[in-house]
Order: structure tokens, then sequence, then C-alpha cells
């Protein structure tokens, strides 16, 4: 049963249909600077905190790392329960709370309170990674890689506003550092929620064309197929390395006897360049293939770590981080866009939540490594560990893309 263009239930296309991709991009710019800021800012916050406790100094970028593993199920229960445009303002909100018990935290110089406030923070962004899923509600499949793209063009602008919240505000109420930079997301939140409000989603969302009789399959079925598999390796793989990478990265620049506004201005650089190409990965996809354009995103940061191994003058650090961010983009949108293919529109909640679950419960354990590494092994050793994970993830891609030529050749 193929659904007829403009009919209820049809999957959307034409004029309009980009609608919500736009208006979650504008949510992504203003709710989503919330993790450049505490990227930028949590580990040097904690280092402050603690003294000279290096090792656990990235502990609470690993909270809201372990916040957006945590919010992923609850994301996904809540939207399905009263709706993406209600849910997603909720989550814009928690960030708004978890930023300014961020800064009272920091007022009162705890530790593990501040750790447990960026989880908090965490918890919305859950909801900040649903925008991608979002924009692709009722729309056609061949505009599926676009909208996902327009989404994460947000995140262009979440890199500017980020990082200048921490340098414009961060000395706000010396001589407590940061907190300043971390009250500033509860205005964010708050136009967030704003934004979100002119979201429209379509009548039948949970339909698409071809599958409106269709029966919800076991979670076990949709995460045995191959392209599944390979797509959750290759999102956690390139995230989870840049997430490793990125955290480590201002300490390492800080120790290395360079400014603090180096780390800040290589943050923006970096965060700049996992958005900017965002314009184009998703007509990069449609001509060149899903598979193409991951396989790109892989050795971008196989070639960051050959970077940052090559020095440690500010340039290294910065196109370093800048290749860092590129690879990102293309392995982690590539990666999206072939995990979208193995569901149907009624298993979309359970395969997204437990996709982001996974997804960002190794984030956080890279997180929460990187600082450890750093202080056991040094800036070059996080740096070696990026090529066997990079080359793993090459495997198991080459694997399911082989699988599926010979599964085109016998359908032929």
């Amino acid at each position: 049963m193929t659904a007829v263009p403009g009919a209820p239930g049809a999957p959307l296309a034409g004029r309009g249909a980009y609608r919500n991709a736009y208006v979650l991009a504008a949510a992504q710019a203003v709710v989503g600077a919330a993790a450049p800021v505490t990227i930028a800012s949590g580990g040097l916050a904690g280092l402050w905190l603690l003294g000279d406790a290096k090792d656990l100094a990235t502990l609470p970028v690993t909270g809201f790392n372990l916040g957006v593993a945590l919010g992923a199920l609850p994301a996904a229960a809540l939207m399905r329960a009263i709706g993406r445009r209600y849910g997603l303002m909720a989550g814009a909100l928690v960030t708004g709370i978890g930023g300014l018990a961020a800064a009272l935290s920091l007022f009162a110089a705890g530790f593990w309170p501040f750790a447990a406030s960026l989880m908090a923070i965490g918890f919305g962004a859950a909801f900040v990674q649903q925008y991608r899923f979002a924009a692709l509600d009722g729309l056609a499949v061949p505009l599926r890689p676009r909208a996902v793209s327009i989404v994460l063009t947000g995140g262009l602008f979440s890199a500017v506003i980020g990082p200048q919240l921490v340098r414009l505000f961060r000395d706000a109420f010396l001589p407590i550092p940061f907190a300043g930079a971390f009250a500033g997301l509860v205005a964010l939140s708050l136009a967030g929620v704003l934004i979100l409000s002119l979201l429209r989603v379509p009548e039948a969302a949970d339909t698409d064309a071809g599958e409106n009789l269709a029966p919800a399959r076991p979670l076990g079925a949709i995460l045995r197929q191959p392209h599944f598999v390979a797509g959750l390796v290759c999102a956690v793989g390139s995230y989870a390395l840049m997430s490793f990478v990125m955290t480590g990265a201002p300490l390492a620049i800080v120790g290395c006897g360079l400014p603090v506004d180096v780390s800040f201005l290589g943050i923006q650089w970096h965060v700049l360049a996992m958005f900017a190409p965002s314009f184009v990965t998703g007509r990069l996809i449609q001509r060149f293939g899903k598979h193409a354009v991951i396989a790109t995103g892989l050795v971008l940061i196989a070639a960051s770590a050959t970077v940052s191994l090559s020095g440690l003058a500010v340039w290294n650090f910065w196109v370093g981080l800048i290749l860092l961010g590129l690879g990102w983009n293309f392995g982690f949108i590539g990666s999206t866009a072939l995990v979208a293919e193995s569901y149907r529109a009624s298993e979309k909640s359970k395969a997204q939540g437990f996709h982001d679950f996974v997804l960002f419960g190794s984030v956080a354990a890279a997180s929460f490594l990187s600082g450890r590494v750093l202080s056991a092994a040094g800036w070059a050793a996080m740096n070696l560990a990026v090529y066997p994970i990079a080359a793993l993830c090459s495997v198991v891609l080459a694997a399911e893309y082989a699988t599926a030529r010979r599964r085109l050749a016998r359908a032929a």
C-alpha cells in the first residue's frame, strides 16, 4: 500500500516539508549551546573545584554524557506519551534547571553537586539528540538525510553561542569562575521553549509510506539487522572518539602552558567544524551514499589524531580539533541515516531510544576515560587510541556494505 502525497498519513514532500527541520535547527542553536558550554568549561571548573586532581577533573563532563545516555529512553517514552512538541519543550526546561543548579554548586564549592548538575544538563541534552529524529516525522524517505543535516546546521550557531557565553560570562561572579556561563543556560532554555512551541508534528507522525498497516517487530529483530549494527557501531565509534579526545583537549592545552582562551577558541573551532558541513552532508549522502560518507568521517578522525601527535603548538590542537569535528559530522550523520533505514515508523520510539542509550552510554564512558588516560599516559596516548577503534568501525562498515551489495545482486 503506497500513500498518496498530500493525503492524511502520506509522507511530506515539496514546499514546507522541511518546516519542522528549520524550527528544530533554531532550537538546536540555542538549547544545543549547553553542550559546548559544558565541554569547554566543565573540566576546567572541575579542576578549580578539586585543585590538582586532574584524573577526576573531567568527571563532571562524564556526568553530562551519562545524563544524555540515561535520558535517552525516558525522552523517547515521554514524547510517546505527550507528543514531540511538549516533550521537547520539557527537555529544554530541564537544561535550564541543570544550568542553574550547576551555577549554585560552584558558589557552594561542591564538586559532586556540580557533577550531578551537569548530569541534569545532559538529561536535557538527550531531548536535543531527539531533534534529528523529530525532523523525520512524516517526511518522505528521500528527503530524510537533508532534514537531519538541516537540524544539525543549528549546531553551527550553538558552536558560537556556547563558547562565547563562556568567554563573556565566566567571570561574571568572581571569585567564582564559570558560574555566570552556567547561569546563562537558563535564558537559552527559555528561548528554546518558545522556539519549540512553533513545532507542528504531522497528524500521522507514526506512519510511513507502505508501512501504515505493518505491525511493530520485537526490538531484537530490529537489532539483528546488519545495517542497524553497522550504523550503531559507526555512530558509537565516531561519537565516542570525538568525546574522548575533545574532553581531554582543554586540559591538555592548558597543561602545555597555553592560555585558557586558546582552549575555549579551540573548542569553538571544533564545534563549528562539527556542524558547518551539515549544509552539504545530506546532499553528499544522496550523491555518494551513506557508506562513503561514513568512511570519509572515520578517515578524518584518524587524520585528526595524526595532526595532534605531530606537535603541541596551537595549530596542532586547533587543526586536530577541526578535523575531529569534521569526521564526527560525516560519521554521525551518515550513521544516523543508515540506522533510520532499519526500523519502521511504528518502531521508532524503541529503536531510537535504544540506539541513543547505547550511543551516549559509550560517550559517557569515553569522557570518563579521557581524564584518567590524559593524567596517566598523556595526550599522545589518547590520540594513539583513535587508530584501532577507527579501523574496527571501518571493518564493520565494509562488511555491511558487502552484505548489502550481495543482497541487491540476489534481488536483481
